[in-house]
């Protein structure tokens, strides 16, 4: 009879990269292992629950409905593991001198970066924020790999890759310099917003495919006049044009903090899209991470309720 006094633990950790992945190589390589080493601990993992646990199939190393069984159990073992280790490391706000690295487009910075910057003055004043535009495609791996700790934005993709939670919801407005025949606070029909040119923010990171898609599906075509990477430089560029821009509404409400400008409501419902914070379940019991990670979630659902 297997118990914990001849158990090794670490097999655990292979059955459950295994369960995650599908993959001997891919669980290998999330625990830094060789492929036979996996392939050893999946031979002895097989011995101690008697049954074949994954199969070897076209589309990967399916889990047998014992496996199934155990996953959930195995999962809740490994994390109470984690907490435990993780209590007696104390993380003191005051005293770290953690550098914690997240991942978010500009315009999320300009929206949060100033309320955390003066959170972690007060709370945190020898910790450091490193901030990257990381790739979608490459965030998950980010975060399992522990190069990124958080990453913020419209990730829905990412959803079913990592541990997540809602900070708030956005949706879009219409922004221009203010001009005559056209009163702020109100919505544009078609015709209107056609006949503004346009500014288009498109980047790897951004939501504007979706954008797009909404706008292609109800026959708009905006006449764009500039592409850009970034939304840091529109406010110089609007005050200086007739250009106009669609943007997320929070960001358009930052931007007219000195009602320079004018919001409009766009002519077409854009549904609205979940900011979610994102972190890998490995470091979810780390006491640094969920410190920081509260962090955000207090200070950003505080603003998402401010809208």
């Amino acid at each position: 009879m297997t118990t914990l006094n001849n158990m090794d633990l670490n097999l655990l950790r292979v059955f459950q990269a295994i369960s995650d992945e599908r993959s001997l190589t891919l669980a290998g390589d999330r625990l830094h292992l060789s492929q036979p080493a996996v392939s050893y601990a999946l031979r002895r993992l097989r011995t101690i629950f008697n049954d074949p646990l994954f199969i070897r199939t076209k589309t990967g190393m399916q889990p047998t409905p014992a496996a199934q069984e155990l996953a959930k159990p195995i999962t809740r073992a490994l994390q109470a593991v984690q907490d435990a280790l993780s209590y007696a490391e104390q993380f003191v706000p005051a005293l770290s001198t953690r550098t914690f690295t997240l991942s978010m487009t500009d315009a999320a910075e300009m929206f949060f970066l100033p309320p955390l910057c003066e959170y972690m003055r007060a709370h945190a004043p020898l910790a450091r924020i490193h901030v990257e535009q990381v790739p979608k495609s490459a965030i998950e791996e980010s975060l399992r790999t522990g190069q990124l700790d958080f990453a913020i934005g419209n990730l829905p993709l990412l959803k079913s890759m990592t541990r997540h939670t809602l900070l708030f919801r956005e949706t879009y407005m219409c922004l221009t310099r203010r001009r005559e025949g056209l009163p702020a606070g109100r919505s544009l029909n078609v015709e209107e917003f056609l006949g503004l040119s346009h500014v288009q923010v498109q980047s790897a990171e951004s939501s504007h495919h979706q954008l797009e898609d909404v706008f292609r599906a109800h026959g708009i075509d905006r006449p764009i006049a500039l592409d850009i990477p970034h939304f840091s430089v529109l406010p110089s560029i609007l005050a200086r044009s007739d250009l106009a821009v669609t943007v997320p509404y929070r960001i358009a409400r930052l931007f007219n903090a000195q009602e320079q400008f004018s919001l409009y409501e766009l002519p077409v419902t854009i549904p609205e899209v979940e900011v979610t914070l994102h972190w890998h379940q490995d470091f979810e019991g780390d006491a640094g991470n969920r410190w920081m990670r509260q962090a955000i979630v207090d200070l950003l659902q505080e603003y998402g309720r401010q809208g």
